[in-house]
């Protein structure tokens, strides 16, 4: 065997769902075990089992990871690429506050669900949904890394409904995320007052809203929109095994593919001095999580490697294969991706549009390997001679990310996080995403 590596790897998560102040969902689950992966001959062998992870479980899987790269190997020789990237050793763990018990958080659900009732009484609906994993890994492999990495997050969302002028259903969501456990974030009234007062007048704007006019318009993208822009329509296609598998940006690095004022990075662990929602000091084959240089003030610069794809591409390893499961093998994955902040104030970016839209929350996206995208946009408001009007009912935002960055025309200085959801590519990962504003032109749907 050229290369062996094993991950010990326990996944606890739990979820509980309030709606009008009644417990539909109470759900709690453990998963642990372990996974060896080898390469022989050019070819990769994988095994993981659940339950015991000692020294004779790892070896009775290293002998059936070694088979597999052997039964790989009837498809004939294949050269074997070199495993470039350094090593780590180390123990990185938030400290957080001590996790809250089952019946502690059914009561902090329910006394946000009655406090939601009491002061906003025209609610047909309130749901409260909290959720908070947590992963522990210990990765060790035959070129020296030895190391346990811990990824800890919590997670609420509370939905408003109200009853439309036209008497169907207008919903909006507000929520917040956390490094840690639900035990690290504020479930209490006075932390969520002002944001769901703010939540409460969207949707009473809502209930009067008008359809978007269709077509290429001048749109300011709240953080929430320029974060899922960065991370599905640009961050997938710079994923090395993306790029490898025929991405636009293959043929792009060195070239100006957006504005002068963008440039965006796929976080390791630390922004700012500060440590990362999803800090990844170390990825799932023991190689140092660096950071990933993608945009550098609008030129392609770099994508996001595991060994094998840096080998592949001749590019730096960045750290960045991650394994969701303790029965997944490591792909490669986003961590904290981000568009960097400008100078831009967000008042004067909506003060600058004659005719536009203000898009502020959206509610899922996708996007293909060439940058075309199109995500949902749950909460808008028409631009008028520089000032907000009225809000627009749900609509979609599309078009070629390459081309929107391009137009970027303005970037707010403050940038906001958040890890409340899931990645998707064969396996589901925790990631987070952070935006400033943007002003940009996009395909908006509408009338």
């Amino acid at each position: 065997m050229t290369y062996v590596e094993t991950r010990r790897h326990e996944l606890r998560k739990r979820a509980l769902l309030m709606i009008d102040g009644s417990l539909t969902t109470n759900q709690q689950s453990s998963e642990g075990g372990a996974c060896v992966r080898v390469q022989q001959g050019g070819y990769w062998g994988f095994a993981s089992a659940t339950g015991a992870s000692d020294a004779q479980a790892i070896e009775r899987l290293k002998d059936r990871a070694l088979r597999n790269a052997q039964a790989m190997a009837a498809f004939g020789p294949k050269e074997a690429a070199g495993l470039p990237g350094g090593t780590y050793k180390g123990r990185h763990a938030f400290q957080g506050r001590p996790a809250i018990g089952q019946k502690e958080l059914v009561e902090r659900l329910q006394a946000i669900t009655d406090w939601c009732r009491s002061r906003y009484p025209d609610l047909k609906s309130v749901r409260v949904r909290a959720e908070d994993e947590h992963h522990d890994k210990h990765v060790t492999n035959s070129l020296g890394s030895d190391a346990s990495q811990a990824i800890q997050r919590g997670m609420v969302s509370i939905a408003f409904t109200i009853d439309g002028a036209d008497g169907t259903p207008v919903e909006l969501v507000e929520g917040d995320s956390c490094k840690g456990s639900l035990a690290d974030l504020d479930l209490g009234p006075a932390a969520w007052e002002a944001r769901l007062d703010a939540l409460h007048g969207h949707l009473q704007a809502k209930r009067e809203a008008v359809h978007a006019r269709g077509g290429l318009k001048t749109v300011v993208l709240g953080p929430a929109l320029a974060g899922i822009l960065a991370h599905e329509a640009m961050g997938h296609p710079c994923e090395a095994d993306i790029v490898l598998g025929g991405a636009i940006t293959g043929d792009l690095v060195g070239k100006s593919i957006a504005s002068e004022l963008v440039s965006m990075v796929d976080i390791a662990h630390t922004f700012r001095g500060e440590e990362a929602m999803v800090p990844v000091y170390v990825d799932d084959e023991g190689a140092p999580g660096q950071d990933a240089v993608l945009i550098d003030r609008g030129v392609l610069r770099g994508f996001m490697s595991s060994r094998e794809t840096a080998a592949q591409l001749g590019i730096p390893v960045t750290g960045s294969a991650r394994a969701y499961a303790p029965a997944d093998e490591p792909l490669v994955r986003m961590r904290n991706t981000v568009i960097l902040p400008g100078n831009d104030k967000l008042d004067d970016m909506i003060a600058g549009v004659d005719d536009g839209y203000y898009l502020l929350r959206t509610s899922n996206g996708q996007a293909d390997t060439t940058t075309e995208f199109m995500f949902g946009v749950t909460l808008g408001y028409e631009i008028k001679g520089g000032k907000l009007g009225r809000a627009i009912r749900d609509t979609t935002l599309s078009g070629s990310a390459i081309k929107v960055l391009q137009a970027v025309d303005a970037v707010s200085s403050e940038v906001q996080w958040e890890a409340r959801g899931y990645c998707g590519k064969k396996q589901v990962m925790v990631v987070s995403m952070g935006g400033p504003a943007l002003r940009t032109r996009a395909q908006l749907g509408g009338e």
